[in-house]
């Protein structure tokens, strides 16, 4: 099968770990006897430092007529003095807006692996952790009104949603929890919020659809306690943007390192935008040492979300863990008694254990 892929390395890390994706995707395609296309295009600093602008139409066109796109990372300190409308990270959630990705599915598990990795004591994450955060990706804070009030030295930004924004989000977090355990919490501040007062009446009004669902509702401060004191009692979590990014960034070090959790955004079409959810990390951008298996990870979601390839993505988690399992570490993950290795050899252990 064919299928044509955007591919936008990014800033930073980005060119480093969507390479030893990229590579992985080929081995993919050799194996299973797919063809996959790739245009490579410009966004946020690398697209500044060219064009002038985080996200130039050449991009977007290239993407929206792509069967999926893979992201590296955006931004870096090098554009921090650029006003908000002209910064690297306007690229994504332009990109976002442009392809219609309200959903981005974050999902936070431990590799057996890993569990000396993580910050909680043993006994907390002995069970293991599986966790799918699905966060709003298309409305809220961050695409509400916004501005600089110079006669009081202040500053806003409006959160805002509407029940349709909130009433599709909601049936992807009820979808999944359906595949899942059947439990969904809701992540809001109804207390306070009258934005998260609308959340929780459209997520009661989109659960008459799902009666086998048990539903949680939680304040986000205390999701954010709770995330650490006891994950498991988690299963799938729907939330509005703000808090999604927030929560996400939080339990992806539960996991031992940000360098291990993929995410996936997804719209109406089959058309997603996957993407690790770490930063750009220019500090060690070019010296070989980031870890790319969250980017490899991205691309099994895309292979299983967006080209319905199940047996492929469920390939490369299982080479993943096989290459942790015989102890191989970049240096994010590192323990006792485990070798360590480069971004270029840890895609090379991974390619090299991927079979048909």
């Amino acid at each position: 099968m064919d299928f044509k892929i955007a591919i936008i390395p990014g800033d930073g890390i980005g060119p480093d770990i969507v390479s030893q994706a990229v590579n992985v995707l080929n081995k993919v395609g050799s194996l299973y006897n797919h063809n996959f296309n790739y245009s490579y295009v410009l966004a946020g600093g690398a697209a500044i430092d060219a064009t002038g602008k985080p996200l130039p139409q050449k991009t977007i066109d290239i993407c929206l007529a792509s069967d999926s796109v893979l992201l590296g990372a955006v931004g870096g300190a090098k554009w921090d003095v650029l006003p908000g409308e002209l910064r690297p990270e306007k690229a994504l959630l332009g990109l976002r807006k442009e392809m219609g990705v309200f959903a981005n599915l974050r999902p936070v598990s431990i590799f057996p692996q890993l569990i000396d990795a993580s910050p909680l004591k043993r006994e907390i994450i002995s069970n293991g952790l599986d966790i799918l955060i699905v966060r709003e990706l298309t409305g809220g804070i961050y695409f509400g009104e916004r501005g600089i009030l110079p006669e009081i030295d202040g500053a806003f930004d409006t959160e805002m949603y509407t029940r349709a924004e909130i009433d599709r989000v909601c049936r992807v977090g009820f979808e999944s929890a359906m595949k899942r355990g059947k439990k969904l919490h809701l992540v809001d501040k109804a207390n306070v919020l009258e934005s998260s007062r609308l959340w929780r009446k459209v997520f009661v009004d989109v659960a008459k659809d799902y009666p086998e669902v048990q539903l949680e509702y939680m304040y986000v401060d205390n999701a954010a306690m709770q995330l650490i004191k006891n994950p498991s009692q988690f299963d799938v979590i729907v939330t509005s943007n703000l808090f999604g990014d927030i929560l996400s960034d939080e339990a992806s070090q539960i996991t031992g390192s940000i360098g291990m959790l993929p995410s996936a955004s997804l719209g109406d079409s089959k058309c997603g935008l996957y993407e690790p959810i770490h930063g750009s990390a220019p500090d060690i951008a070019g010296k070989d040492l980031a870890n790319p298996l969250a980017t490899i990870l991205s691309v099994a979601l895309m292979l299983r979300y967006s080209l319905n390839l199940e047996k492929e993505a469920s390939a490369i988690e299982t080479t993943v863990n096989t290459v942790l399992d015989k102890g191989y570490r970049t240096g994010d993950i590192m323990s006792n008694g485990c070798t360590k290795v480069g971004t270029a050899k840890m895609g090379e252990l991974v390619i090299a254990e991927l079979i048909f």
